[in-house]
């Protein structure tokens, strides 16, 4: 992955490699800014007036994980032809999960604990239609939470990176039209890009295997449950992917024959069809409050959609990810160096400001500690633990857990380490609400390795170097 830059005034300029990062903490030009993702900062010189090349922040915004590009863009003319490629040289990937559906139940768990207390007091009046008005715009905060998340690492990386433009997937999923095609007097898909739109939404339904077999990484054909020629429709919820071998087995029978001897799998299919379409409400509630956030940031913004995306990775043969879909939006005649390690963010929060643990019924049955720093240390704080003596010698690089005591457990790449001092303890990241873990490359497959915890960098460890630790600030 590229290496950010800032120089000794804190602004951004160009990333370089790796190598080049290497050399210059090596050679005392640069220390650690920040530890992940990686960022040095020049202390030697400014580099006021340097020159950068144009680099683009393509969005793929989704209901759980949202996938984000860093992109050098090249636009270069075809001599024989005179056509204009633009070429994209991935620098960075990154996802971006979101945890709508743990606010969504908190708000939901708050609300239910509160009408429990309230139904003790006989003598109160009764309260509702009390909350007013919404203003225009207004979203769920399950929903505005994954605008603001988007826009915080936006602001982020605009300050490590000289970001020039950004790009979003304009999705839109027709729910009345996938639901029912025949509404309207034309097909629902039409042009080059004619199913695009509803094999996306299919495959990702369906995990992107067969839903008769379970077979991945075979192509996958569109199969109507209830065949047409016994009165099925192409409403998405009589449609289903299956591969070549079992879509010509299966043909036009029905699909209690065809899965009698499998009746587990049957039942698993039937609710399957009947799932609801939250994930792409979600998408279709927040994608016009993003994009007019994004224009807010006063950077020129581009669009693309869905189809267009697929589009571009299929001719391209990229494999399926959210931070790869994010390389390909709009106008993109290539891809460079795409197959890089992503770095996925988890949004993990600050902490509550409840203090009290309730019991089933919304009743008190315990108490957390009233601050939440111990000597200095929070929850969250990334630090690394010297142990020189006792049963627990070494150095722990990890997650602070913290404790009143002042006994510490820090999450480390092999597990958890419990009963580390205070005293051995030292912050190399202060805790953001964010946790992360590295996606090695992929595979020749498409298929990602393993994930690694992001306790470190990837290339080099400064906080386990004696001679570099010192330049952490």
């Amino acid at each position: 992955m590229s290496v950010f830059v800032v120089d000794r005034n804190q602004r951004p300029v160009m990333p370089c490699s790796e190598k080049r990062a290497r050399k210059l903490l090596e050679a005392g030009r640069a220390r650690v800014h920040r530890l992940i993702p990686f960022c040095i900062r020049i202390i030697d010189r400014s580099l006021v007036g340097c020159a950068s090349q144009p680099i683009r922040l393509k969005i793929d915004p989704g209901s759980k994980v949202t996938g984000l590009a860093l992109v050098r863009e090249r636009v270069t003319t075809d001599a024989s032809s005179g056509e204009v490629i633009i070429s994209a040289h991935v620098l960075n990937l990154f996802e971006l999960v979101h945890r709508g559906r743990q606010i969504s139940e908190a708000l939901t768990s708050r609300s239910q604990m509160r009408r429990r207390r309230r139904g003790n007091l006989r003598y109160r009046e009764p309260r509702f239609l009390n909350r007013g008005n919404k203003a225009r715009g207004w979203l769920a905060p399950s929903l505005q939470h994954r605008i603001n998340t988007i826009l915080a690492w936006v602001d982020r990386l605009r300050r490590w990176v000289p970001i020039k433009g950004l790009s979003q997937e304009l999705v839109r999923f027709d729910m009345q039209q996938m639901e029912a095609p025949e509404i309207s007097g034309v097909e629902y898909q039409q042009g080059t890009l004619a199913g695009y739109e509803a094999r996306e939404y299919l495959l990702e339904k369906w995990a992107r295997k067969c839903a008769y077999c379970d077979a991945k990484g075979v192509p996958l054909n569109i199969d109507h449950v209830r065949a047409k020629a016994e009165g099925g429709s192409d409403r998405i919820s009589n449609l289903t992917v299956a591969c070549m071998p079992c879509n010509s087995k299966k043909s036009a029978r029905n699909v209690k024959d065809f899965l009698k001897r499998d009746p587990a799998r049957l039942a698993r299919i039937t609710a399957q069809l009947k799932r609801p379409l939250l994930d792409a409400a979600a998408v279709n509630a927040t994608r016009w409050a993003l994009l007019n956030a994004l224009k807010a940031t006063g950077l020129p913004v581009q669009t693309g959609s869905g189809g267009l995306t697929k589009f571009n990775r299929s001719r391209l043969g990229i494999p399926k990810t959210h931070s790869l879909d994010a390389v390909c939006i709009g106008a993109v005649d290539a891809a460079v160096s795409w197959n890089r390690p992503t770095l996925t963010i988890k949004c993990t929060g600050r902490g509550s400001y409840q203090r009290t643990r309730l019991d089933a019924f919304g009743f008190p049955r315990g108490y957390l500690m009233r601050q939440k720093s111990v000597h200095g240390f929070c929850t969250g704080d990334m630090a690394t633990a010297i142990v020189t003596k006792g049963g627990k010698i070494g150095t722990h690089t990890g997650r602070v857990a913290v404790r009143k005591t002042g006994s510490f457990n820090i999450q480390t790449q092999q597990g958890v380490v419990q009963g580390i001092s205070h005293k051995h303890c030292k912050i190399i990241q202060r805790a953001d609400g964010y946790g992360y873990s590295r996606v090695a490359k992929l595979d020749v497959t498409g298929t990602p390795p393993r994930t690694r915890n992001a306790t470190r960098t990837e290339f080099c460890l400064p906080e386990l170097n004696p001679g570099v630790s010192r330049a952490i600030r």
